[in-house]
């Protein structure tokens, strides 16, 4: 069934105003088959004829004179939304302060950044990485207008009180193992294939995301333990074990190194929110948005 488009409504206007099918298509930079083809397939839409057809050219049928009256409307209103658009890269403007997590800062907030200086080039942004604890203290300090933070079990209970959660990623942990590792080529993997692995665990400081081994695992055979993520993943890639990382940071392993999912009926996973002030600017809201549009990217396919 044929459907009203904009095109076609914009090519039955033109042919209204200029009374032929030969001035409206010069006027358009078409053909005059593409035109009666386009005035054709909006008959079809609507069930009527638009136009009568007469030898010096054509006249509005009474519904061709509805369509035209709404195609007026509608292309007009289509005209201010692509202006409003267009208007936001100049309108917004000024400094925001965005904090994250490691993981997030990863890749996450990076890529946001290098996305809203193409979208918005008048609009700055400070990126800040630290713990969870310290940013919610930033955020509510003013030092930050954005604070992502990792949420879930085996991580603290912030006060949240009086800011506004933006749920960023409602995504999971991974594990990184070697490029040769048994479990590289699986992409995911029953959470009773690590039973038997040596781990490489994080040793933050209190208070921080642990990284140790999977978490529904008893007993694991922790047999490293460092600070920094480049580190770990170092000690992965030489095959020295493996280790638990969060999803949101799997496209920046180095090379040796793979990451596969783990399916564990018991591990009701992590999210990444943005959290802002209760009512955050135009420019905040537009981060915001970025940072939920560029995380939909990062999912791993099925």
């Amino acid at each position: 069934m044929a459907e009203l488009s904009l095109e076609g409504l914009r090519v039955c206007r033109e042919v209204a105003l200029l009374g032929s099918f030969t001035a409206a298509a010069r006027s358009l930079g078409y053909s005059q088959p593409a035109v009666s083809r386009q005035v054709a397939a909006m008959e079809a839409a609507v069930g009527y004829r638009l136009f009568a057809r007469a030898v010096r050219g054509v006249s509005l049928t009474p519904a061709g004179t509805v369509v035209i009256e709404h195609a007026a409307r509608i292309l007009g209103a289509t005209a201010a939304l692509r202006h409003d658009v267009d208007g936001l890269g100049e309108r917004l403007a000024g400094r925001v302060a965005v904090g994250a997590f490691p993981a997030a800062m990863s890749v996450l907030v990076p890529r946001t950044a290098a996305q809203l200086a193409g979208d918005y080039p008048a609009l700055a942004i400070g990126l800040t990485e630290g713990p969870s604890r310290t940013l919610v203290r930033d955020l509510r300090a003013g030092r930050l207008d954005i604070a992502v933070i990792a949420t879930g079990p085996g991580l603290p209970d912030y006060d949240l009180d009086g800011l506004v959660q933006h749920r960023i990623y409602a995504g999971d942990m991974c594990v990184a193992v070697p490029a040769d590792h048994r479990l590289a080529g699986l992409g995911r993997v029953p959470v009773r294939e690590l039973t038997d692995e040596q781990w490489i665990a994080g040793a933050g400081s209190a208070g921080d995301p642990q990284f140790t081994a999977w978490p529904t695992l008893d007993e694991p055979n922790i047999r490293h333990r460092v600070v920094g993520w480049p580190a770990r993943l170092g000690l992965v890639a030489a095959g020295l074990g493996i280790c638990v990382m969060p999803e949101l940071a799997a496209l920046s392993v180095p090379a040796g190194v793979v990451t596969i999912g783990v399916d564990d009926p018991v591990w009701p996973g992590r999210a990444s929110v943005a959290l802002t002030p209760a009512a955050p600017s135009e420019e905040v809201r537009a981060v915001v948005t970025t940072l939920r549009a560029v995380a939909d990217g990062l999912r791993p396919s099925d």
